[in-house]
């Protein structure tokens, strides 16, 4: 159980990437219900190195771990700043049937970075025997030891476990993650063997250089485009108003030639592909099927309505609306009972909600308490996990222009040119031949 800002105690949920070579807890997010969003952004938190957090002991550091630090800094620049974990490029991805991970969202991530997605059998939990046991351990070795720790059952539970929570999802994230650098990584598996020293069990980073003296390393530098390529997907029509997606307008002026044209991609050849954050609804971003890159297309009423929300809170509006006015509700009306829903939400819950006439006092604490942990998880999951671009330029605040340079020939001559940082391979072979 965890600690919402606003005093709201509810469950979060556990989903992590295990690394069968190595045992390595590879990436491992906490959210209040997991998305397709949050799988697909596990497969980039794997690809990319682990980043120093500010308080964390320096001993947690790469360069003072048993990794292959010396070896993969000339390669990767960011081993510079990371912690003690391996950085693991998936070949392959097991799940179970979950929601999340069977959607088209998390394939066609799977797709877009090269890697095969086989998912088990149905009820079938020996499929995934390493992840069924390394949640188990996760179980044991931290998640009993935190505050407002529920167990697997009722009868391991404590008296008032919700009572008892402490932490807020970022906060346990943050001891999640300290702890899989600092106790999981460096701690020895049995699963764990060299066939030199069959006696000793090795730990995950011990293993894990090991094999990259064998395998290799290939850095993956993922760039915002990346990103936006791993979120959901959806293909629309580019009307004259914008485009549309789940009762909202989504409109830029780059859009204007291609307004009611075809794409000539995608399953007819009509609609465009269009990827947002469900965690964020003020932009999406078109791909621009007759150029290169993305187009972003901002909310319409993003003025109107600028405190962040995703589709919970908006979704749950729009059903408000409807059960009350019995109609279909405008998107200005729904915009601005999605703010209301988080003002009043943030009030407590003596503001109450208010219902039709007549309407039972109980009735009206129950759905508050419902539009409180829609608000709780709203906020909860505001905060980007993830390099969003920045908005247009006409959606931001109007900025000074600068004064203009009377010598173009001279600014473009003074003007300092970016570091570029190739990354390299580190091939196991060529490394080989310089130990003799």
């Amino acid at each position: 159980m965890v600690i919402h800002d606003d005093g709201e105690v509810d469950r979060c949920e556990l989903t992590g990437l295990v690394d069968v070579a190595t045992r390595t807890l590879a990436a491992v997010v906490l959210r209040p219900s997991t998305k397709a969003v949050d799988a697909a952004l596990l497969l980039a938190r794997a690809m990319t190195p682990e980043p120093m957090r500010p308080g964390w002991s320096d001993a947690l550091r790469m360069s003072r771990s048993v990794l292959p630090y010396a070896s993969l800094l000339p390669l990767d620049e960011r081993l510079a700043q990371a912690a003690a974990k391996p950085v693991i490029v998936p070949e392959t991805v097991v799940s179970d049937h979950g929601k999340a991970y069977i959607s088209d969202k998390f394939r066609n991530a799977c797709r877009h970075l090269g890697i095969s997605f086989q998912p088990a059998h149905p009820n079938t939990p020996t499929d995934k025997p390493h992840v069924e046991r390394t949640l188990g351990s996760v179980a044991t070795m931290f998640a009993q030891y935190v505050a407002g720790y529920t167990g697997r059952s009722a009868e391991m539970r404590g008296k008032d476990p919700a009572a008892q929570a402490a932490w807020s999802v970022h906060e346990l994230q943050e001891l999640l993650q300290e702890w899989a650098v600092a106790i999981w990584q460096t701690r020895p598996h049995d699963g764990l063997r060299d066939p030199l020293m069959p006696g000793r069990p090795l730990s995950p980073n011990e293993k894990y250089a090991a094999l990259v003296s064998a395998a290799g390393y290939v850095p993956v530098a993922l760039s915002q485009e990346e990103y936006i390529q791993l979120m959901p997907r959806e293909w629309r029509v580019i009307g004259p108003s914008g485009v549309r997606i789940s009762n909202r307008t989504y409109d830029a002026h780059e859009l204007s030639p291609y307004r009611r044209q075809p794409s000539g991609a995608g399953p007819d050849g009509k609609r465009w592909a269009v990827h947002y954050d469900p965690y964020d609804i003020s932009c999406v971003w078109v791909r621009n099927h007759r150029g290169q890159g993305w187009i972003t297309a901002t909310w319409r009423h993003l003025r109107t309505s600028p405190v962040p929300m995703g589709e919970l809170v908006f979704d749950r509006a729009h059903q408000v609306l409807t059960e009350r006015e019995r109609r279909r509700p405008h998107e200005e009306e729904i915009a601005q009972a999605a703010v209301k829903l988080l003002d009043r939400a943030a009030d407590g819950p003596e503001g109450g909600v208010e219902g039709p006439a007549g309407q039972s006092k109980g009735r009206r604490r129950a759905v508050g308490r419902r539009d409180r942990k829609v608000a709780a998880r709203t906020r909860a999951t505001s905060t980007p996990t993830w390099p969003r671009p920045e908005l247009p330029a006409a959606n931001q605040a109007p900025q000074p222009e600068p004064d203009p340079d009377p010598d173009p020939e001279a600014a473009e001559e003074n003007e300092e040119v970016a570091k570029v940082v190739p990354l390299g391979i580190f091939n196991a072979r060529e490394e080989a031949k310089r130990w003799w």
